[in-house]
């Protein structure tokens, strides 16, 4: 199970941290990754972090300014979202993959097993 919290109001160029905690299962087993999806889009990725955090991926439109974290001792995936944009407006959601996921498939909504409820993020310009 996951528990997706964080999400709220900002302006333009302020700052959130969402975080996504996990429960049921051994955490350090999976890869998590956050999508987002805005009203009348498809769901995008957005970042993802391999199951021992070494690695990381993120979506063309973020990069450089969101940065995904993990701490396997709380169990706890994190989405650091800096200099926000209007255009970041979306529900974001937290999703958990098996620890063997290739990079290719962290770009992919299907390849993951568990999803967090959602949160809501909206910047006003």
């Amino acid at each position: 199970q996951l528990q997706a919290s964080g999400g709220g109001l900002v302006q333009a160029g302020g700052s959130l941290r969402l975080s996504c905690t996990f429960s049921g299962g051994t955490f350090s087993n999976h890869a998590m990754s956050w999508f987002r999806q805005a009203p009348g889009k498809e769901r995008e990725f957005v970042a993802g972090r391999n199951w021992s955090g070494s690695r990381t991926y993120y979506g063309g439109s973020v990069r450089g300014r969101f940065a995904i974290s993990r701490d396997n001792a709380k169990n706890t995936v994190y989405l650091q979202m800096n200099n926000l944009k209007p255009e970041d407006t979306a529900v974001y959601y937290c999703a958990a993959g098996k620890g063997t996921m290739i990079t290719s498939t962290y770009y992919s909504d299907t390849q993951y097993d568990y999803w967090g409820q959602g949160t809501q993020v909206t910047v006003s310009s």
